[in-house]
């Protein structure tokens, strides 16, 4: 009798166990600000392991007065900032934010974000779920630059 219990513990469980497993954040962090920086960034790596695309859609945390989602296009040869409505996680496949690309960018930050510090994220997804996740804040070498090779 136990053993048909714990069986049907597990089944009910489950479901919301394997939703939530679906997409997988690993290395994400905020970067470290100076005293006077009222905005930072937020970068890491997400997995899909689903069989369906997935889109962060926003993000929130209470370290910023406002957050958004943004990518770094090339305008001729001018790096340009962007906001952009949702980030693709493809289809069992992964997407890397990192500087110089898409990222979560925090704006009006309540204080400086001190390196070995962390900072609760709140993940939205377009079909309504949630991911929160705890970020460590690193020091971070500006990913801004880029070689141009000829």
């Amino acid at each position: 009798m136990k053993i048909k219990a714990l069986l049907l513990s597990l089944l009910t469980i489950s479901p919301f166990t394997s939703a939530c497993a679906k997409i997988m954040a690993h290395d994400v962090y905020a970067r470290a600000t100076p005293p006077s920086a009222e905005t930072s960034a937020l970068f890491g790596h997400f997995m899909n392991h689903s069989d369906k695309d997935r889109y962060i859609v926003s993000a929130e945390t209470k370290a910023a007065g406002k957050v958004e989602l943004h990518d770094v296009i090339m305008d001729g040869e001018v790096m340009k900032m962007r906001q952009v409505e949702k980030i693709k996680i493809p289809a069992n496949g992964s997407v890397t934010l990192k500087p110089g690309s898409l990222h979560i960018m925090l704006f009006n930050l309540e204080k400086p974000l001190a390196e070995g510090n962390t900072i609760p994220v709140k993940i939205t997804f377009a079909n309504g779920e949630t991911q929160e996740l705890e970020a460590p804040i690193k020091k971070v070498m500006s990913g801004m630059k880029h070689e141009h090779h000829h």
